[in-house]
Formats: structure tokens, sequence, C-alpha cells
């Protein structure tokens, strides 16, 4: 075991979150020999291909002090909480880990010896998330300019993807659907239809209509609403590490902004997230990677609209094609 070990507790939001989170970890190897994470159950998959991070533990919401017992036991140096809450809070304080840095401001805050003023409460809305969360590393003195995470497939996920692919054509990942689109009942298809007929035309590609189980009707409707063999649904039949592998096979990931975004951009991907929603944060939230672009909101929302709360979702059904298809052929140029 390291003598010198810290813990990157994150254990909130989507994979996204998690993903963009590890950029923490990179950073606090300056400091520390080894870096480990505290992650949701959902979240292991994710990390566990993230090569910043030594080791991958579960906080699965049960007893908060045999999990502080458990961390007790690993005499870890310090703890950066990048999703505060009560429990994470509680959880670093009552295994009393010497360095715990987390959020400022909160009634729980008082359970860290570094606390952070998160700067998207202070009205920032330009920097980048990765920038902001390294700012509780750079509270104990850890930092890095390299803001690009990593995802590892493994030879599995190689394998998975190479039989979902199988195929004379090179292949263009769609992914429509965000953690609402399941839930609202009214998720357009038509924008998306149109969008993989022209993703296939333009650049003569097959078009792989991507998500989770919970997306795979969404997936299949814009499949069968495009009407071309060319154009196929695997929405459900990837495992995260697969559509790793997936993205880094493919021409490019074309998807609105979610945590499948993040792994293209992460297994270098030439990848265009759409960010359809003026309540979106594009600077805050773009894909980081060698090759990535952002299409922002186009179509006028009514007002007080949000992702979750919207009475038609407009915005989907008249995607701007073509300023998607120019964000495209610039990665690939």
């Amino acid at each position: 075991m390291a003598a010198n070990r810290a813990l990157l507790y994150c254990a909130g939001g989507g994979i996204g979150d998690s993903l963009v989170a590890s950029v923490v970890a990179r950073a606090l190897h300056q400091r520390f020999d080894a870096v480990d994470a505290l992650t949701l159950p959902g979240h292991v998959s994710v990390l566990e291909r993230v090569p910043d991070l030594d080791g991958v533990l579960v906080d699965d919401g049960g007893d908060e002090r045999a999990l502080a017992r458990r961390l007790a036991r690993e005499e870890y140096d310090a703890c950066i909480v990048t999703w505060a809450t009560a429990r994470t809070a509680r959880v670093a304080h009552l295994a009393a880990i010497p360095v715990r840095v987390g959020q400022a401001r909160r009634f729980y805050s008082f359970r860290f010896t570094d606390r952070v003023v998160v700067r998207s409460e202070e009205g920032d809305v330009t920097s980048h998330w990765s920038d902001i969360l390294l700012d509780y590393a750079r509270a104990i003195g850890c930092d890095t300019n390299d803001r690009r995470y990593r995802f590892l497939p493994t030879a599995r996920d190689e394998c998975e993807a190479g039989e979902l692919s199988a195929g004379p054509e090179p292949f263009v990942i769609l992914n429509p659907c965000n953690a609402v689109a399941s839930r609202c009942d009214l998720w357009p298809l038509e924008g998306w239809a149109a969008l993989a007929i022209a993703l296939r035309n333009r650049f003569r590609a097959r078009v792989l209509v991507t998500g989770s189980a919970a997306d795979a009707p969404i997936a299949e409707g814009i499949a069968r609403l495009a009407g071309d063999d060319g154009i196929g649904a695997i929405a459900g039949k990837t495992s995260v590490g697969a559509f790793g592998a997936l993205a880094r096979r493919a021409r490019a990931f074309v998807g609105i902004t979610t945590g499948s975004m993040h792994v293209a951009a992460a297994v270098g991907a030439p990848t265009v997230g759409i960010f359809p929603f003026q309540s979106d944060f594009p600077e805050r939230w773009a894909p980081v990677g060698a090759r990535t672009a952002v299409v922002r909101a186009s179509y006028p929302c009514h007002a007080g609209d949000t992702k979750e709360r919207c009475t038609d979702y407009a915005c989907i059904a008249n995607l701007d094609v073509s300023r998607i298809l120019a964000a495209v052929a610039s990665l690939l140029a």
C-alpha cells in the first residue's frame, strides 16, 4: 500500500460528472503516490477505466459509519469531495481523514478542513467544470495543465465493439438522448431522423444510434423514421466500456450533451456536442479532447424553459442540421 494516498470522493450526478472529476486525480498525483476514487455503483465501470486512478471504491448509500470505518482502514492522507452533500461530508469527517477539502457555504461545510467557494455560485458561466473542480486540488497545492479526462477501454470492450460495428462501411455515432429524454414522453424524433439521414449522406457512413436501455424506444423510432438500412439503433446494447471502444472506432460522435459525449471525447473520437437549450452552459460542459466542437442553441426557447421543464422540446424537433454537419466536417478536415 502506498504511504502517501489521497481519495477523490465523487459520488453524485451522472457518469459525465465523475469522468470530468477524474481530472482532479491527475492533479493530486503531483503530491500523492496513489489516488483512489469513491463513487456511486453506476459510475464504477467508468472510473475503473480511468488511468489516473489507482483504485475505485463504492458508496452504495448504505451505513455511513461502516463506510467511514472502511475508509479509516485505508489511511488516506487527504480527501477531495467534488460532489458535496451532507452524507459525503459526514463520511469523510467520520473517517478522520486529516485533510478534507469540500464546498464552502453549506451547513455541513464545517466538516471540511479546507473549504472552497464554487465559482459557478459566484456567477461564473464560462469556466469549464473541470477547471472549477480543480479549485479543490489547488486548495492543497495540486494542479495540472492537462484538462483532458481519459478513458481506456479493455480488451473485452474492444471485442464487443468490434462485433457491434462489423461491416465494410465506416460509421458515425449519433446519441440523441439525455437523462430527460426517456422520462418526458415528448422527445421529438423528426429532428434526429433528419440529422441521421444528413450524416449518412454527407459522410457516406453508417449511422449507429446509441443510448441507454431506457433510450432504446427513442433510438429505434429514429431509425424507423429515417427509413434507411444504413441507420440502425443499438441503444441498450453496449456497456459503457464497449461504448468507449465503439466511439474510438467511429468516424465521429455526434450527440446531445450527456455522459456519452464526455466518454467519446475521452477516447479521442472527433466529438460534436449539441447544446440545444438556451439554458445550457456549453462553455462549462463542452467535451474536452483533441478534436471537439460545440453546436450552441439557436432555437428561441419559451421563457423559463429548461431541459427538465419544457412543453414541446421544439428545439429538438428543429435541430440546426446544417450547423451540426459543418461542425462535424471541421473536425474531419
